[in-house]
């Protein structure tokens, strides 16, 4: 079915990444299949959450997981786990939090916003954030500082290009929140590829996306200690309510993760390396622009394209070609957070080879 067609919609090639406001990701035609099965049936939902926690665990090496609507979810039904546990008083008060510890330090240069405030995502909860550090840099004894006094928990983010200041010692700041007796949560966001290490650092929970580079439908991954895992279950009575899976996104994520383990990952890690070097090599050809491979900041394991443009060599500047590929048909969307530097950054994991083709066509029709 072509739904740009049908309802009039704009046609994009996305080389954005996974990126919310253009649709995420692709699913396969096996996790469509899944989701597609889901929707033709009726299934105890509780059941379905028992048998994805069985799927997560092993695939993240954890004692137990759970889906939430999207990682967004994940940090406020986190936030309330912390808060009330699986106790069903406190869970129907919330967000009133009267009684209860709810002060979340996470460090300032933690505080992003992804299309909305993160702080947010707390305070839906009924917690308050309170920031440790400065923006431009939070050592660990501000972090000490702030656990210092009564705290709910520990919220931690993987360094990102959203994610500002200096890299957190991520085992460091959970060793720190359990010295005082605080869960950590670490939001991984997209990085499910690298979700056993996130694990590993002793966190209580990790979020990740499923959405993203699993490329199921529409989900947040809840993974780690099962008591804690349980509370956050526990929400879906509570405010909750209104962020639970649907039964299509929690087969489709049980899908996807089968998926993921059937992938080899080295050959698919060499195959995405030649993809972005075959595109770096084709873009140096033309003058004024210099390109180069980019390994992703936050450490999962692809590279992407960066593009430098000197405006009077090429006679357009990196605005102008934003512009001109966001302006064309079909619609090119690239990552735009470099442009005050003059780069723009494409990312190619989910493109077609036919994309990637059409990109390079239009930026030569600019540029050569």
């Amino acid at each position: 079915m072509n739904l740009r067609d049908r309802y009039g919609l704009t046609c994009i090639i996305n080389a954005a990444g996974s990126f919310t406001p253009l649709g995420v990701s692709r699913s396969s035609a096996d996790v469509a299949q899944a989701a597609a099965a889901a929707l033709g049936q009726f299934l105890v939902i509780d059941q379905l959450q028992d048998a994805a926690s069985v799927v997560i665990s092993r695939f993240a090496g954890a004692e137990a997981g759970a889906v939430t609507h999207c990682v967004a979810a994940g940090i406020t039904l986190s936030i309330a786990a912390a808060m009330t546990g699986t106790d069903a008083t406190r869970i129907a008060a919330l967000p009133n939090a009267s009684g209860l510890n709810h002060r979340v330090v996470m460090p300032a240069g933690h505080a992003v916003n992804y299309g909305h405030p993160i702080e947010q995502d707390v305070r839906l909860a009924g917690a308050i954030p309170v920031l440790a550090g400065a923006t431009e840099a939070c050592s660990m004894a501000a972090i000490q500082a702030a656990l210092a006094h009564a705290a709910t928990a520990c919220l931690l983010l993987v360094s990102s290009r959203l994610v500002r200041g200096n890299p957190i010692d991520l085992r460091q700041a959970v060793a720190e929140a359990h010295r005082r007796g605080v869960p950590a949560i670490i939001d991984g966001a997209a990085q499910d590829m690298r979700v056993g290490e996130l694990i590993a650092t002793g966190a209580d929970l990790v979020l990740v996306s499923a959405h993203k580079y699993l490329a199921s439908p529409t989900a947040g991954l809840v993974i780690g200690r099962r008591q804690i895992v349980e509370a956050v279950r526990a929400q879906h009575k509570g405010i909750g309510r209104g962020m639970k899976p649907t039964k299509e996104a929690i087969v489709g994520v049980l899908a996807a993760i089968e998926e993921r383990q059937r992938l080899d990952v080295p050959q698919w890690r060499q195959a995405q390396a030649q993809k972005v070097s075959d595109f770096v090599a084709r873009a140096n050809q033309w003058g004024g622009i210099e390109a180069r491979c980019e390994v992703d900041p936050a450490g999962m394991p692809f590279a992407r394209v960066c593009l430098k443009a000197d405006a009077k060599r090429a006679r357009v500047d990196a605005r102008a070609i934003v512009h001109a590929l966001k302006s064309g048909t079909p619609s090119i969307r690239v990552m735009e957070h470099r442009l005050a530097e003059g780069a723009l950054v494409l990312e190619l994991v989910q493109l077609s080879e036919n994309e990637v083709q059409i990109i390079l066509r239009r930026l030569g029709e600019l540029l050569d």
